[in-house]
């Protein structure tokens, strides 16, 4: 069956208006597309993960696994699209992390869990509290993070002055959600006298219902008077020192015993359970300072403000609108001589990596212009290129409509179509001039040609445009966190293919009879008929020679590519011998390949670290270490690290948690509380202003930082680089996984509002310093699988001792089967 050109008959036109229109709409809609496509770093994954926090004051783990996990295990199994539960059981608390499978709508998920917890609520047994719920998200991860810092203020007046930063950064549009972390909060403390209080006959017991009813308001009704009413409220919240210590807490020998008599009152900082401090590297030091032993701690206390953006907002526009709010506070609210870094920002990567992928697509372009300009001619390569922005426009609409961003997947995929998307406009291009210059073309309308000649390459441009379609598309069908992670290469490929398709049959043949006719060769072949025969076909291989050789038409002559390609392909087509020769040829070729990474000289990894100008180090002390003696060991692994020539700042969070990333959220590393963890979180200078990637930084300051944690027992510290992407292993029945966080991290409030846990809480996690090894929970699956849907990054113990350590609680993990 012969294919029918869409675009016109032999007898009609080509030089209408639609063509151009086409390319005109297309292009403006993919501008429409770039300005409406939030940039963000990385591309959105719904991945829902709720946590179920459940307290029960005063049990042990084993009492708390059997009544409070095990039975609300069995029911948060019975939810569809649960795909994970991980749960952990600890002196007074259980947690149960349920992460629903890859896709499941995350509202959704939050109802049908919330649904199944609440018609379940008789079952709670005695002592247990309310579960409560904290849904967590790709979105929870701070795009932002700003450190403020000064060697005038401590960490109270710090935390005061970041607090108004704080509220001014709420009102930004589009910010989601903003964590402070570190400073001390202001507050009261009272400090009883244990021998004043004896000898006026007073107890501690008795003073705790004292003050509280000292610091209560409460409505006691209304008064009406001369047609007015007027509220009447008793009591009083205290409002400083001085009011607190003039609460009666009891009477002795007929006079009242005012607070102050049998205490100390201190308005304050609270104690401290935090510290936050910031230091410069050698990069930000300079030169100057190389050779000379810096002091040992040159660090000022800090306070980091992290901003998370709102799901589909765009990261660089967020990034920038928060940080003119903030240079808009300078003078007013922020002092001059409070310092701000820029410790995280992930608006300006995205941007980076964007700027950049879009010029490697530009050159991309010019490269395969330049290229078809060398073997057909410039007018030729200016057809093609008409093709390349109008399907990279509409692949870009493709993008919006199905509800991606612009990000370095999505670009990779216009990049990776370039090369692809050509194919059908050079196909018809090049049938198309060899059309012109056929001699009994000579004469002819030029659109007739055309179409004949598009009719000729039709079937064939259209199998093989879906064939690689077929190839490429079963790639978005793939499971797991890389599934939608990649799914814009696939989509966004064969969303090329096809606009590639309908442009070079709508828009190429009538830019090809617009564009060749302004060259004077086509208008010498195609001006007026002359006398002669059509070229000679050429003959077969095994055809017998002709008599007599006539001689070459002056309008047939081949050119220097077609005569080196009938050079190299007539010996393959002739002789049987040259074709073994080649299969085998490419069949070493390829075992050759393959044996490169059988001999380890290629390395096999599912994707590439990504050069990040950060890394992270995870520091464990021993249990019941002190809050100061780990600062002192966090603070020495700092001294090592700022050395480093590409260090350019550091910040050192103790006994809390540094802004979590992505591997930090499906880790919760969000949780990590206590006296005992630290973090430190060092930044790097741009990679293209160093040699040494992230990873190899990493990899070198290990030693050092080996050394220094084996010195005061620290467990396991660890320099992280920052993962390109969202990792896809697979965790054997024997791994481990492991939330770095520590006992009173499940009381810790993922918003700054409030640094209480709810009034049903009352264990406080400082009576018994529990913390495990890095907050490790073991994981098991049930039944034990090796092959199952990727685990949150998982990370084997490091010595056989650590679980032992940890008798106090328990935690397993499972997989829906």
């Amino acid at each position: 069956m012969a294919w029918v050109s869409p675009v016109a008959s032999p007898g009609r036109s080509l030089t209408r208006n639609s063509p151009p229109l086409l390319v005109i709409t297309s292009v403006l809609l993919g501008a429409f597309a770039v300005i409406m496509l939030p940039r963000e770093e990385e591309p959105q994954i719904k991945v829902p993960m709720i946590d179920v926090l459940v307290a029960m004051p005063g049990a042990e783990a084993k009492e708390i696994e059997e009544r409070v996990t095990r039975p609300m295990e069995k029911l948060l199994w019975e939810i569809p699209g649960v795909e994970y539960l991980y749960s952990t059981s600890r002196p007074g608390e259980s947690l149960v992390i349920v992460r629903f499978k890859v896709g499941e709508d995350p509202e959704q998920s939050l109802v049908k869990l919330n649904d199944k917890l609440r018609a379940n609520f008789d079952r709670i047994p005695h002592g247990v509290t309310q579960p409560l719920i904290k849904p967590k998200s790709i979105d929870d991860v701070p795009i932002l993070a700003l450190t403020f810092h000064s060697s005038r203020y401590d960490h109270l007046t710090l935390r005061r002055l970041v607090a108004q930063v704080d509220d001014a950064v709420k009102q930004v549009p589009l910010v989601a959600e903003t964590t402070l972390i570190g400073g001390a909060r202001r507050q009261v403390r009272v400090l009883l006298d244990p021998a004043k209080l004896a000898s006026r006959d007073l107890s501690l017991a008795g003073l705790v219902p004292m003050l509280q009813q000292a610091n209560r308001q409460s409505k006691a009704g209304s008064l009406t008077s001369q047609n007015r009413e007027v509220a009447i409220e008793t009591g009083g919240f205290l409002t400083s020192a001085e009011e607190v210590g003039q609460v009666v807490v009891g009477v002795f020998g007929g006079k009242p015993v005012y607070l102050r008599e049998v205490a100390e009152i201190v308005d304050g900082p609270e104690e401290p359970s935090q510290y936050v401090f910031f230091g410069p590297g050698q990069a930000t030091l300079g030169t100057a300072t190389a050779g000379v032993e810096p002091p040992r701690f040159g660090e000022e206390p800090a306070v980091t403000l992290s901003i998370a953006k709102r799901p589909g907002a765009n990261a660089i526009s967020v990034a920038h609108d928060v940080l003119r709010k903030v240079d808009a506070l300078r003078g007013r609210e922020l002092p001059a001589d409070v310092q701000m870094t820029i410790t995280r920002h992930y608006g300006e990567t995205a941007a980076e990596k964007s700027n950049e992928l879009l010029l490697h697509m530009g050159i991309a372009v010019v490269s395969v212009s330049v290229l078809i300009w060398l073997v057909l001619g410039w007018r030729e390569s200016g057809i093609v290129g008409i093709a390349i922005p109008a399907t990279l426009a509409l692949t870009l609409l493709v993008f919006y409509l199905h509800g991606f961003t612009l990000n370095r997947i999505t670009l990779f995929a216009l990049i990776f179509s370039i090369g692809i998307l050509v194919d059908d406009a050079i196909v018809v291009v090049e049938n198309i001039v060899r059309h012109f210059h056929l001699p009994h073309n000579r004469g002819r309308d030029w659109s007739a040609i055309a179409v004949e000649a598009v009719n000729e390459v039709g079937n064939p441009t259209i199998l093989a445009t879906f064939a690689v379609i077929a190839a490429v598309l079963p790639m978005a069908f793939v499971g797991g966190l890389m599934g939608p992670y990649m799914r814009p290469i696939p989509i966004g490929s064969s969303a090329a293919m096809l606009w590639s398709l309908l442009i070079a049959f709508l828009v190429t043949p009538w830019a090809s009879v617009r564009i060749l006719r302004w060259g004077s060769r086509y208008k010498q072949h195609l001006a007026a008929p002359i006398p002669g025969e059509p070229c000679p076909l050429p003959a077969a291989d095994n055809a017998p020679p002709p008599a007599a050789a006539a001689p070459p038409h002056p309008h047939c002559e081949e050119d220097a590519f077609t005569r080196l390609y009938r050079h190299v392909m007539g010996p393959l087509l002739a002789h049987p011998a040259w074709r073994w020769m080649f299969l085998a040829g490419i069949t070493a070729l390829l075992l050759a390949a393959m044996a490169t990474v059988g001999l380890g000289w290629v390395k096999v990894k599912m994707l590439p670290f990504d050069n990040k100008s950060e890394f992270q180090v995870i520091l464990n002390m021993p249990e019941g270490s002190a809050l100061e003696q780990t600062a002192l060991v966090a603070r020495e692994i700092a001294a090592a690290l700022r050395t480093e020539p590409e260090v350019t700042d550091y910040q050192i969070y103790v006994g809390t948690a540094a802004p979590f990333n992505f591997n930090g959220l499906v880790r919760h590393y969000f949780m990590r509380r206590g006296a005992n963890v630290a973090d430190l979180q060092v930044n790097l200078v741009p990679k293209h202003q160093r040699r040494a990637q992230s990873h190899d930084i990493a990899k070198r300051v290990r030693p050092a930082v080996a050394a220094i944690a084996a010195r005061y027992h620290a467990r396991s510290p660890s320099p992280k680089s920052r993962p390109a992407r969202p990792s896809s292993r697979r965790s054997s029945p024997k791994s481990t996984a492991r939330p770095r966080s520590s006992a009173s991290t499940w009381l810790a409030p993922s918003s700054t509002s409030s640094p209480t846990p709810p009034a049903s809480w009352t264990w406080t996690g400082t009576s018994k310093p529990i913390s495990p090894r890095s907050g490790s929970w073991s994981t098991r699956k049930r039944p034990p699988s090796a092959a199952s849907a990727p685990t949150p990054s998982p990370k084997p113990s490091a010595s056989p001792s650590a679980a032992s350590r940890w008798t106090s609680s328990t935690s397993r993990a499972r997989r829906r089967t």
